[in-house]
């Protein structure tokens, strides 16, 4: 598969295919601007967890895992399943999350 091209996604669309194992999938109704930054604080965070490890920084990697799934849970990845939210409840959801690593980019 192409990097670029959109994974299988199961016929009610919650959950995407990789490899033949179910991802939830990310929340539609995020903006795709918000959704973007998200993912590039998901990412970060992903990094800084291998780069703690290579570096044998448990609290360092703790603190990453912690960014980790706080961006999955603001994507709709983790957490109470999207499709069981009000519209209200997800946007709350990843409006908190953006904030709150938004918050920790100002702090590094």
């Amino acid at each position: 598969m192409h990097s670029s091209a959109e994974p299988e996604r199961t016929p009610d669309g919650r959950y995407i295919v990789v490899g033949g194992r179910r991802w939830r999938a990310t929340d539609p109704e995020i903006p795709e601007d918000v959704a973007a930054d998200l993912r590039l604080h998901l990412m970060a965070a992903r990094r800084a967890v291998a780069a703690s490890r290579r570096n044998e920084d448990p609290e360092a990697e703790a603190l990453a895992r912690s960014r980790v799934h706080t961006a999955k849970v603001a994507l709709g990845e983790r957490g109470t399943p999207w499709w069981k939210q009000s519209h209200a409840e997800r946007r709350r959801r990843w409006e908190a999350g953006a904030a709150e690593l938004d918050a920790d980019r100002s702090g590094d």
